[in-house]
């Protein structure tokens, strides 16, 4: 199980990066912690007939990205549609619990697993606005993704999708959301993996009155999730890695 320091080195490592290829080894990286050979960082676009229309990091082989591109699969792909249906990350075998796989579907997840490609997990990126994406990590064919790492899988995917959109000016250093005193100490809270109810009786308000401080939150950041409330206010300096490790 990964250690807070490690998932505090990669927070911090993608919140200071500023290039793409830079980008590209530390997914690479974090890849390799978690036993994961492969990795993806895409908006979810036909990045055949439309190159320039979002961003797109991978270290797939190339046989199987020239096989996705030619077959336009940057829209269908299953593993893609069912990231449009949640906000939350999820493993690949549990696709067929979000979506109800054709018999199209079933030959794409063959055809990757022909080309080395295992059972990955996926991180949505749902921004208001934007054309939709995801970070996926994935294991090399006939493994599983290690459930120990789930939780770092999706900070790091978080905070990777949130990298590459500032590194290509999606959203600029000098439109960050400003959260209030009380938004920023419940992202704290959240950062520190507590709920609505506990987060309540640590402030010491009601419940109700967390859930609208996040809901607000969430419309600031323009992020459909908790975490990518924090992952937010630690990119725009409202909340730092010490106030969310400090013991």
């Amino acid at each position: 199980m990964p250690s807070n320091l490690l998932v505090k080195e990669y927070t911090r490592r993608l919140t200071d990066v500023r290039d793409l290829p830079t980008l590209s080894e530390i997914l690479g990286a974090a890849g390799l912690e978690m036993g994961c050979s492969f990795f993806a960082l895409s908006h979810h676009v036909d990045f055949l007939a439309s190159p320039d229309s979002g961003i797109r990091l991978h270290n797939y082989p190339d046989d199987w990205s020239v096989w996705f591109d030619e077959r336009r699969l940057g829209v269908t792909d299953p593993i893609h549609r069912a990231s449009h249906l949640t906000a939350r990350g999820f493993c690949w075998h549990e696709v067929p619990q979000i979506i109800r796989l054709s018999e199209s579907d079933e030959k794409v997840l063959e055809h990757a697993r022909f080309h080395g490609i295992g059972d990955g997990y996926t991180i949505p990126a749902h921004i208001p606005g934007e054309t939709l994406g995801s970070c996926t990590f994935a294991t090399p064919a006939g493994t599983q993704m290690p459930e120990d790492f789930i939780d770092f899988a999706q900070w790091v995917g978080l905070f990777a999708f949130e990298a590459a959109r500032r590194i290509g000016n999606v959203r600029p250093f000098d439109e960050a959301p400003v959260l209030t005193e009380r938004q920023s100490e419940c992202a704290v809270w959240v950062g520190r993996g507590k709920t609505d109810w506990e987060i309540a009786q640590i402030i010491g308000v009601s419940r109700e009155t967390i859930v609208d401080h996040l809901k607000n939150a969430r419309s600031r950041c323009g992020t459909t999730n908790r975490a990518g409330i924090v992952a937010r206010a630690l990119f725009d300096g409202s909340i730092s890695f010490a106030d969310i490790f400090r013991k």
